[in-house]
């Protein structure tokens, strides 16, 4: 019986493998692939699968409680407001990010957006940021997060106890009325073991770097945050439609700078004016907003670029600048570019050439002497492996194994199918014997 139980076992394991290896060759791109055919829908925002659904309460009385690193879905209605709960102590710096991410063609204004903000039992802010469309009037995917920093020269929010995260969405009379999906995610930073600096040096280099060589290598974007494409120093291609946002994603360690410039390629199909036709966005590992830029198009190639922002470092969030103090820790920094669905009108609903050319300068140095395991606040082997081999978020959040599953699943399915059968054969044989 015990023998049978194993071999039983075995049977369902290997089943499992069948069916995920099956699914990996048949539905998985690989880098450097296109995931959406010419003309249709455009794909949806990618969630992460882990997500659990949550409810938004309309008092903090009411706030359901968020845990530390897990990832939640809800949604928020035109000029919503709501609360979450989170329960924290006094050693841990605490964030929590929200992805909105509006229904695709919905119309909006100037100004439309969201504040997320964090407040103590008494109300007191902790740390709020607030994300808008700006000038390109048009949805796509936001980001921004709230904080609760330990600052022993502080006398607010330093106490353990209950919190409480508000996201409030602001919309114009004119604006679609659409709900917002909301994707979530908490996160925590330990202190450090000994104060380090605290100013900001005066001097920094900020000019902009010669562009990466060795010409474009195709790599397409992801469909959000958590399946972000991984790329390292150099130039990336893809295909962008009117409407899509395609997300990338790049490790960045402390004391290293991050240099991003988006090229549209030329059109042969009209040469009519779209102003805010591009938008290139950049969001720290915490997903908190930093720095975006856009640029306009009229069938020429047009290029736009991110400005130049301060070394990595932990003394960055001295700054009240939201650009600067975003680039606070090392780890993965997301990159978002999206085309203005107005292209559509003059150019058609066909693919445009996008280039990203990406450059990360200075030599990595020693993290600030974390108090704990950083967790995402730093850069790994496994990291830079990710970048160079153009792994999406989504498949290196499985490990080594999944990666090594959707390495396999190039050279064939069928061939795929008889190597797991075969390994699995064999172990059931040892187990039997």
């Amino acid at each position: 019986m015990k023998t049978q139980a194993g071999i039983g076992r075995i049977g369902r394991r290997a089943g499992a493998l069948i069916a995920t290896v099956a699914a990996v060759g048949a539905v998985t791109a690989l880098p450097g692939q296109a995931r959406a055919a010419d003309g249709g829908a455009l794909p949806p925002y990618a969630f992460d699968g882990t997500a659990q659904q949550v409810k938004g309460a309309a008092s903090s009385s009411d706030a359901e409680q968020l845990k530390t690193g897990q990832t939640y879905r809800d949604t928020l209605k035109k000029d919503g407001k709501i609360y979450y709960r989170v329960d924290l102590d006094d050693k841990l710096n605490s964030y929590v990010s929200v992805v909105a991410v509006p229904k695709p063609g919905g119309k909006v204004e100037y100004g439309d957006g969201f504040k997320v903000s964090m407040q103590d039992g008494s109300g007191t802010d902790c740390g709020y940021q607030q994300v808008s469309f700006s000038s390109a009037e048009y949805t796509r995917p936001l980001a921004g997060y709230a904080r609760r920093i330990i600052d022993p020269d502080s006398s607010s929010c330093q106490k353990a106890g209950a919190f409480y995260v508000l996201v409030e969405r602001t919309s114009k009379p004119t604006s679609a009325p659409d709900d917002w999906e909301l994707e979530i995610r908490h996160l925590s930073e330990p202190g450090l073991k000994k104060a380090g600096p605290t100013e900001l040096p005066e001097a920094w280099s900020s000019a902009t770097p010669p562009p990466p060589t060795g010409g474009p290598q195709k790599r397409q974007g992801g469909a959000g945050f958590h399946d972000a494409v991984s790329l390292t120093q150099g130039e990336w291609r893809s295909d962008i439609r009117p409407g899509q946002t395609l997300f990338y994603r790049v490790p960045v360690d402390w004391g290293q700078q991050l240099f991003a410039t988006a090229e549209l390629g030329s059109s042969a199909a009209a040469d009519e004016y779209v102003s805010y036709a591009l938008v290139l966005s950049l969001d720290n590992p915490a997903l908190g907003h930093v720095d975006e830029n856009s640029g306009s198009y009229d069938g020429k190639p047009a290029t736009l670029a991110l400005d130049a922002q301060r070394p990595v470092a932990h003394e960055n969030r001295s700054s009240y600048n939201d650009a600067t103090n975003g680039m606070r820790f090392a780890g993965w920094y997301y990159l978002s570019a999206t085309l203005s669905p107005k292209l559509a009108e003059e150019y058609g609903d066909k693919p445009v050439p996008l280039t990203l050319r990406v450059n990360v300068t200075g030599t990595a140095k020693p993290g600030p002497g974390y108090d704990g395991d950083p967790g995402p606040f730093a850069v790994t082997a496994d990291d830079k492996e990710a970048a160079a081999n153009g792994a999406s978020g989504a498949a290196a959040a499985e490990g080594n194994g999944a990666m090594r599953l959707v390495a396999v699943a190039g050279i064939g399915t069928g061939s795929v199918l008889l190597l797991g059968l075969g390994a699995w054969t064999l172990v059931a044989r040892r187990r039997a014997a």
